[in-house]
């Protein structure tokens, strides 16, 4: 319940002191307050030690490839890591025999500071290698998905003996959650496999738009879930090893076992502690990404702007504070919206399908549909040209707001984006 008439909203390093009268606002949408049964080791011995069964015919001389997130990724890997290659040394496995993989999709090679942050202890003693979807030579071609979707996937994670995904469960804007089957695709594919598993959340007819069921929170009829889970069916993993983080970035849950199960188990986990029911949609919603690093470009912030659009009504106002400090994320994010329109710039995204063009458009469809205020460094002719109205302040774009707004208007507030989704069930 909302008591109290101040709140601060960050945006970058600076914090804006919220005054809005306490009738105006429905709810502040939170995560669900919940406390970890156990430190994260702890976490992470119970989960895998329900996967002895499966670790018990790993045999001595066997190759073991496990596969963890990139930096961007963040899962908790240098607690897991280290666990997961001393439970596989008390099997017989020999350091030699194991390789931790790096799944980078399509981003860029790890620092060798990266791995090392990345890995933890073990760092100096197993193979640590970045995943490469542009060589040929290290990627395996298993056939297509029912829909077309190449699967060609690292070479030594297809002719591993044994094979561990590893990664953290969170929200995804078009996937449903990450975790699970997403470290195999678009994690070890090559970039053309990558492309296409993204390219199936647009509707076949050209100017149909996002498939409905490509949704944040969704998985069941997403066919970019399906095209995923059909890739890692075609080579399956032993076992998976999923984290839950909470918003400082600690493990707060984890679930091991069987890829699809135990992958299953984690999203309902996840939805249940970071969805917020809302029994209404608002007029208004004034959503903070949290704060630096969480606002360091458009393409991070996106997330923030993406769930809290699930809480407003059909041309209602959104503030959104997402100081931007680095830009947009991607040298070619802002050359998508030379389209004027979202139908344009998708048909553009249907002939040079680029996952850049994918987040503008999205961005776009927001921006037609909502009216949003931006607060952040961003210069203001860029973001009028991509539909949004810029301000400098939070106060300023409360200035802007309030005059558009019905005369009884009601607000929603949301001070950390990123982590809590509005779920929004008309009775």
């Amino acid at each position: 319940m909302y008591h109290n008439s101040m709140l601060d909203l960050k945006c970058g390093d600076q914090t804006y002191p919220l005054q809005i009268s306490a009738d105006r606002v429905l709810s502040v949408l939170r995560p669900r307050p919940f406390i970890p049964q156990g430190t994260p080791s702890q976490l992470i011995e119970k989960a895998i030690n329900g996967c002895e069964q499966t670790l018990s015919a790993f045999r001595p001389g066997e190759k073991v490839v496990i596969v963890t997130s990139d930096v961007t990724r963040p899962t908790g890997s240098e607690v897991y890591l280290p666990l997961l290659v001393s439970l596989l040394s008390q099997a017989g496995i020999r350091d030699r025999d194991i390789e931790i993989v790096i799944a980078l999709g399509i981003h860029r090679k790890q620092t060798e500071a990266e791995q090392r942050k990345i890995v933890g202890s073990v760092y100096d003693r197993v193979k640590v290698s970045d995943h490469d979807c542009d060589d040929p030579g290290a990627l395996v071609y298993l056939g297509d998905t029912s829909r077309g979707v190449p699967v060609e996937i690292n070479r030594r994670v297809a002719e591993a003996d044994r094979l561990i995904l590893t990664g953290a469960i969170t929200f995804h804007y078009f996937a449903g959650f990450g975790g699970g089957r997403k470290s195999m695709l678009p994690g070890v594919s090559s970039r053309r496999s990558c492309m296409a598993s993204h390219f199936a959340l647009l509707n076949p007819e050209e100017g149909s738009g996002r498939h409905p069921k490509a949704v944040t929170g969704n998985l069941d009829g997403n066919p970019v879930h399906e095209a995923m889970l059909e890739a890692c069916g075609k080579r399956p993993p032993e076992l998976i090893l999923n984290t839950v983080l909470g918003p400082d970035k600690k493990i707060v849950a984890a679930f091991a076992g069987n890829w699809r199960d135990a992958h299953l188990a984690g999203c309902r986990f996840y939805a249940d502690a970071f969805s917020a029911q809302v029994d209404e949609l608002a007029d208004l919603v004034l959503v903070s990404c949290g704060g630096f690093p969480k606002d360091i470009n458009l393409i991070q912030a996106h997330k923030s702007m993406e769930y809290a659009s699930r809480a407003l009504k059909p041309g209602g106002i959104m503030v959104l504070l997402a100081e931007c400090r680095d830009g947009y994320g991607n040298a070619t994010f802002f050359n998508w919206f030379g389209y004027p329109t979202c139908g344009e710039l998708e048909s553009a995204l249907r002939k040079r399908y680029e996952i850049n063009g994918q987040t503008a458009w999205s961005v776009k469809e927001k921006a037609e549909r909502f009216r949003v205020v931006l607060v952040s460094r961003l210069p203001g002719e860029e973001v009028r040209t991509m539909g949004m109205t810029p301000a400098g302040t939070l106060e300023e774009a409360l200035g802007i707001a309030l005059p558009m707004l019905p005369e009884n208007y009601r607000a929603y507030v949301i001070l950390e984006g990123g982590n809590v989704l509005p779920v929004y069930r008309p009775a």
